[in-house]
């Protein structure tokens, strides 16, 4: 070698048999990978160029780097020479993006798809009821499949596509599916490159007659090295945070002669690319299917219902905004709420140069977090073009989110949006750009009157309601997951950068407003959990 590099690795773990790699020398070699538990490197100055090159990151620098194997000369020493200390947690320092963000220091940012695409795959998963089946497939969510879990059956299209041995199926993970438990040795000769996982072997299932010859490990619930056995089985790197910790859902019944059909005109616009999106370019319809019996948080208080007329602003059960996000052009402000003549609240839009953005925006966040419920308002949305009015769930770590919003250009619209990004809470995956948006005929100019406003959210369907009757429906992957961890609710009114989204700010047309008449909570209120994150071995 001619010493030349962009980084040097001192310290790592290799998965299990080794990654791939090609020597340059007795002592060094190049990975063709990513490798595990990063603790010390040297970067040189042209690395350090081409790495500057390469922003922004997103999520630990060392897993960040990872991904950018292909673009970098990356060279390990042969043996590690830094220990670690396995006798303390560590601690991760993430990207600052999201706090430059909040304050409004960042003006634009590229969208945050996720690149990373299993190369093993399918996964079949089998066990017995709570020994953590539904863990593991949020486990493998996390890892990027597209992972179908905890149903008596697979939707008939999707079992034929899957029982033919067809390469156009949805899903590549299939998790605590009871239909298929009879059907692994078919399922092995069908996919000889499956990869099999079992929560327990405490039965022996008809299924198991042949393990010895199926490609598979078994992950109890009452090992701590979750992460390590599965990624090692699918030979890829886990992700820095908690293997998630969740109630087993159970095999749930098929619900069959649902439709989602309303009467109402809807457009379905460009989406995401993440794994956890169906295609739209398919014909599938989602997975209709009733909602567990068992997975009620342990953290669940009684659900809670909150009549909010606004008589005063200041209340207990609101926070007033004074920060933004990256598509906003304003910074949010609490004088920019006022309390109405009658009840409510009017949400002010301004053009006002405040440093960080040229505008001032308002919004409200819930104090509490909620998890599945009714949630509603009687609202007059702005009409301004370039102006935003949004009714919504929200949570970051990992983002989810459910919308309502009216775009000023377009105020005889409604859309219905969700975000979904796997994890438990503090996982770090935020991805996410335009979501999956639906846009409704409303039929009405939002901004004319007041119009009753409401997201109905349980574990297994989302609906969407204008004056109480049902405009849209969304089951389970259609074309997303069911968000599954406590959000707050967000009312707000801010300028949109994207002008494709709500048209062209026109600052003549200033100052914008949406009036909100009252909100009602009818959820299950959540406790706030303390995630205490580490690096996974």
């Amino acid at each position: 070698m001619n010493g030349s590099f962009d980084i040097l690795y001192l310290s790592y773990e290799e998965v299990k048999n080794g990654a791939p790699k090609t020597f340059i020398s007795s002592n060094l070699f190049r990975p063709v990978r990513g490798l595990w538990n990063l603790s010390g490197y040297v970067l040189s100055r042209n690395g350090a160029s081409k790495l500057l090159q390469l922003l922004p990151c997103r999520g630990p620098v060392d897993l960040w780097i990872n991904h950018q194997f292909d673009k970098i000369d990356v060279v390990a020493l042969k043996k590690s020479v830094v220990r670690q200390r396995p006798d303390i947690s560590s601690t991760n320092s993430y990207s600052i993006l999201p706090a430059l963000t909040k304050i409004g220091a960042i003006n634009s940012e590229g969208a945050a798809l996720f690149q990373i695409r299993p190369q093993v795959y399918p996964v079949f998963v089998f066990g017995n009821q709570n020994t953590g089946l539904t863990s593991v497939a949020m486990a493998l969510s996390m890892l990027g499949y597209k992972c179908c879990n905890d149903l008596e059956s697979l939707p008939k299209i999707e079992l034929d596509k899957l029982l033919m041995g067809r390469a156009d199926r949805v899903f590549n993970a299939y998790v605590n599916i009871g239909s298929l438990a009879t059907k692994v040795q078919l399922l092995q000769t069908l996919f000889p490159n499956a990869r099999f996982i079992f929560t327990d072997l405490k039965n022996q299932y008809s299924f198991l007659e042949n393990i010895a010859s199926l490609n598979y490990t078994v992950i109890r619930n009452d090992v701590s090295n979750k992460w390590k056995i599965l990624c090692e089985h699918l030979c890829c790197a886990p992700p820095v945070c908690a293997f998630p910790e969740l109630n087993d859902v159970g095999q749930r019944p098929l619900i069959e002669n649902i439709t989602s059909n309303t009467g109402k005109k809807s457009l379905t616009s460009k989406r995401d690319a993440s794994p956890w999106i169906v295609d739209s370019a398919t014909s599938w319809q989602g997975i209709h299917c009733m909602p567990s019996l068992f997975d009620a948080p342990s953290t669940q208080i009684a659900p809670v219902k909150i009549i909010e007329n606004f008589e005063s602003i200041v209340g207990s059960n609101w926070i007033l905004r004074n920060d933004t996000f990256t598509d906003n052009l304003a910074l949010f402000r609490p004088d920019n709420i006022y309390l109405q003549h009658e009840n409510g609240i009017t949400l002010d839009l301004k053009l006002e140069a405040l440093g960080v953005r040229d505008y001032s925006a308002a919004a409200i966040t819930s104090q509490e977090q909620f998890l599945y419920g009714r949630f509603e308002a009687i609202l007059k949305a702005s009409n301004i073009s370039g102006v935003v009015t949004g009714f919504f769930l929200h949570r970051n770590s990992p983002r989810q989110e459910i919308d309502i919003e009216i775009a000023g250009n377009r105020p005889n619209v409604l859309i219905a949006n969700v975000f979904f990004n796997p994890g438990g809470p503090g996982a770090k995956f935020d991805y996410g750009y335009r979501g999956t948006p639906t846009y409704i005929d409303l039929e009405f100019d939002a901004s004319d009157s007041f119009h009753h406003y409401m997201i109905e959210w349980r574990s297994n369907e989302i609906c969407w309601f204008v004056d109480k009757k049902l405009v849209h429906r969304r089951v389970e992957w259609d074309p997303t997951p069911i968000p599954h961890l406590p959000m707050s609710l967000h009312t707000n009114i801010w300028p949109c950068r994207s002008k494709e989204f709500a048209g062209i700010l026109d600052n003549r047309q200033l100052p914008a407003k949406t009036l909100i008449n009252s909100i009602n909570i009818d959820a299950v209120q959540v406790k706030t959990v303390t995630c205490h994150e580490h690096t996974c071995l």
